[in-house]
């Protein structure tokens, strides 16, 4: 079991490797200019490449992912040791140089430049600041800006940058030649900013991880027992007009998509009825504790699709366990029939269903996306839609991450699940 348990993990590492490789450079070739999905298409040129240099993109592709896995702040050229401070009205990590012990970042105005040191409220307090180093292209500094990123000013040089703003694109004079965004790294707990968001990933990645748990771990519960006791019940009845229900009716939902199903259900039971609420109205992090009626529409969706695929599969592994020679047996030596069945068939009969059990775990996860964009539920799957749509990798990739953690918890979970139904299953 060690030697299975350490293999597992290694091969989880590689798994996790490759598909963050693979996701990234997708998203880096087929993503599109991310520039003008955030300016907009009246954007010039000129504004596009700057806001393309603010957010690093004019890195290669193999440093951005490097970056993004192992992090930049040990080797940015700045002369100062970069920290994380968190920020106290909102709760996000900042970088900031520490200098000498005072947390400091720089900006510059009207062609000075000033340091804006930290204060224990955090406020600032802005002094001047004479950094400037002899370079071949004259004065320059290496610092930390307002916006998480090291930069290097020239002094004189008179750099136009274009900052997005509510009210627009404000033109800035003076501004830095060089962006380097700061991150700690994947391995290190940072899991990035959002390009769309422009906060930290994981500020707006957990909240939606949370509604996608819960709505899985409810939908579990209430599903798999479901279908495994009418596929039993139809396994062991085959033939007769209670498996033909079973059956047809499994194949029916299961056949319908889930758009259909979904606004089928908001029809009738939300506009007509007006029994449950139509859609997921999320005013605050918690809505989905102040008012649970909202997960009532996604589970039913979710119960006509899964069950009738998980009930088909029980019925078939109950109908071929029961035409065993050790059942028949069983039953012609006299033993009862419910023992036969509760103590030889459904043991035997769930080895095939927890496969599929296993598999279904991690598109509760991370696959209903269209479940969730039906209801305007604001969990895993529609959040890796919008990232994705929007060329977001920072957010694609740690959401992806999360899928395949869970892809591989339930697949050992399945394997130990096996041991325990058959105990001769032994792993080395």
């Amino acid at each position: 079991m060690a030697r299975f348990l350490i293999r597992s993990f290694i091969s989880t590492v590689v798994t996790m490797l490759l598909v963050s490789m693979l996701l990234f450079f997708l998203i880096d070739i087929g993503g599109g200019d991310v520039t003008v999905k955030i300016l907009g298409i009246q954007a010039t040129p000129e504004q596009r490449e700057s806001l393309r240099k603010q957010l690093g993109l004019d890195q290669s592709t193999v440093t951005r992912y490097a970056t993004w896995l192992i992090g930049n702040d040990w080797w940015v050229p700045v002369e100062y040791p970069i920290i994380s401070v968190t920020n106290i009205k909102t709760g996000e990590n900042e970088y900031w140089a520490d200098v000498n012990g005072q947390a400091t970042r720089w900006m510059m105005e009207d062609g000075e430049l000033f340091a804006l040191q930290r204060q224990p409220d955090g406020s600032t307090v802005k002094e001047p600041a004479e950094v400037w180093q002899n370079d071949s292209k004259g004065e320059i500094f290496w610092g930390l800006n307002n916006a998480n990123s090291a930069v290097k000013w020239v002094r004189g040089s008179g750099e136009v940058v274009f900052i997005k703003t509510a009210a627009g694109i404000r033109e800035e004079k003076d501004g830095p030649s060089q962006y380097i965004p700061l991150s700690k790294g994947m391995l290190r707990g940072d899991l990035g900013r959002s390009m769309r968001t422009r906060r930290p990933v994981a500020v707006t990645l957990w909240p939606r991880v949370r509604n996608t748990a819960i709505l899985a771990f409810v939908a579990f519960v209430l599903i798999m027992p479901l279908a495994l006791f009418l596929g039993i019940v139809a396994g062991i009845n085959e033939g007769k007009p209670i498996d033909r229900f079973i059956s047809v009716t499994s194949l029916a939902a299961t056949a319908t998509p889930e758009f259909v199903s979904g606004v089928f259900l908001i029809l009738v039971l939300g506009i007509w009825l007006e029994l449950v609420p139509p859609v997921a109205v999320f005013l605050t992090d918690d809505a989905i504790f102040q008012n649970p009626e909202m997960l009532i529409l996604p589970l039913l969706t979710l119960t006509l699709v899964e069950v009738g695929y998980v009930a088909r599969m029980t019925r078939a592994s109950m109908v071929e366990v029961m035409g065993a020679p050790y059942i028949r047996t069983a039953i012609i030596k006299g033993m009862p029939f419910h023992r036969v069945v509760i103590r030889h068939a459904i043991r035997n009969a769930l080895m095939a269903p927890i496969t599929v059990i296993m598999l279904h775990v991690n598109y509760l996860v991370g696959g209903l996306v269209v479940v969730e964009a039906i209801f305007g539920y604001p969990g895993l799957g529609n959040y890796i839609y919008d990232a994705a749509i929007f060329g977001d990798f920072s957010a694609v990739l740690a959401a992806a991450m999360i899928t395949v953690i869970i892809a591989i918890i339930t697949r050992l979970l399945g394997d130990l699940a096996y041991t325990f139904l058959n105990p001769r299953i032994r792993y080395s």
